[in-house]
């Protein structure tokens, strides 16, 4: 944490928050949910050393070394509240853990001080999802620190209050990445920095670098819209009439046009725009192209959920139509009848607003799709 600045970590929780905002609106209507968790960590704070040298240097004394301990384990408590796919509200206790300096001095003497900081914090958490299951996020928020601090003095050193303690309110600021397990629980890890003040005046800062767990309680599931599935059918026949005379031949049927829908889940790995295993469906769709007596062009279309940065599942529907456009020309489709093209995640057939990653992804699985059109299919009545 000494090499992260202030104004680094600032500028990072910031432009999270400022990213977030300028998505709300797509979000507004996401599940709201309580959350509740625990981290734990490195800490570290800022020693001033040439205030305690001024400070002894007051006294008659020289300063000839001071050894800082700025270094200890910290621990937070926490639970939250998830106002929409965006932003949530959280607060909790912190322990910042212990620190300290001793300083030798001429006349031969020793000034020895450690500092203890707890308290509670509330903050506005801007979350930033990058793809279905990791996100980051900043924060900004305030806590509300006591300080208590421990002085002891030997040989030249006099000490005046043993004991002084500090309570104050100050800034807090941190920036973290999160990762969903399972639909209830989250793994995150975060840099965050506490302003603080100590028992005699002092202003600094406590940066802490952690790891935690998320639990999620509850969620609020909106009906999804049901998907429309789309398969090649043949024209029913009209029911035959009884007729006096013999029957006339039978008419041909003319051509229609399909639109044939395959689900993104069954033809891809996650994340993935390489066709797996065994794909019948697309067989089934080869073989009726390969039949169809007309060369109209074949429109491939890729679609994904909303789940990541949008130029990410534009770039990932584009190639997983190209996937399945490669294939029906390798299975003997003239490729100079097909054209592939990637819609991101524009157009969703169903809106979901889970508020556990798993059953978000879950609900969304009709959404990642592509469709196959102006399938052309002849069917000629018995």
């Amino acid at each position: 944490m000494t090499s992260l600045t202030l104004s680094r970590i600032t500028a990072v929780a910031l432009a999270t928050l400022a990213t977030c905002a300028g998505t709300a609106a797509l979000a507004q209507n996401d599940t709201l949910g309580w959350y509740g968790g625990a981290n734990i960590g490195r800490t570290s704070a800022t020693i001033d050393d040439p205030r305690i040298r001024s400070g002894l240097a007051a006294g008659g004394l020289t300063t000839n070394s001071i050894s800082d301990r700025d270094r200890d384990t910290g621990y937070k408590v926490f639970g939250g509240y998830q106002i929409n796919r965006n932003f949530a509200v959280e607060g909790g206790y912190f322990d910042l853990g212990k620190f300290g300096y001793t300083a030798n001095t001429t006349p031969a003497g020793s000034l020895s001080g450690d500092m203890r900081v707890k308290g509670l914090n509330l903050d506005l958490v801007g979350t930033l999802p990058l793809s279905e299951r990791f996100s980051a996020f900043g924060r900004v928020g305030l806590n509300y620190a006591h300080t208590r601090d421990n002085f002891s003095g030997t040989g030249a050193v006099r000490v005046g209050n043993a004991n002084p303690s500090a309570h104050g309110t100050n800034y807090k600021m941190g920036v973290g990445l999160q990762y969903a397990l399972s639909d209830a629980w989250s793994v995150r890890g975060e840099l965050e920095r506490y302003r603080v003040k100590d028992g005699v005046g002092n202003r600094g800062h406590i940066d802490m670098a952690s790891l935690g767990l998320v639990y999620r309680f509850g969620r609020k599931v909106q009906t999804p819209v049901a998907q429309s599935a789309y398969v090649p059918v043949a024209a029913a026949p009209a029911p035959a009439v009884a007729m006096p005379t013999p029957a006339p031949a039978p008419i041909a049927a003319p051509p229609r046009t399909e639109k044939y829908t395959l689900s993104a889940t069954e033809l891809f790995g996650f994340d993935s725009a390489t066709l797996q295993g065994n794909q019948q469906k697309l067989d089934d769709v080869a073989t009726a192209l390969r039949s169809s007596g007309a060369q109209g062009n074949v429109v491939i279309t890729g679609y994904t959920d909303r789940l990541g940065s949008e130029a990410y599942n534009q770039k990932l529907s584009e190639r997983r139509a190209a996937a399945v456009k490669t294939y029906l020309s390798g299975k003997g489709v003239d490729a100079t009848r097909l054209s592939a093209q990637g819609k991101g995640e524009t157009n969703p057939v169903v809106t979901c607003t889970d508020t556990r990653q798993a059953q978000l992804i879950k609900c969304l699985e009709p959404n990642r799709r592509v469709e196959v059109e102006n399938f052309t299919v002849e069917r000629r009545l018995p």
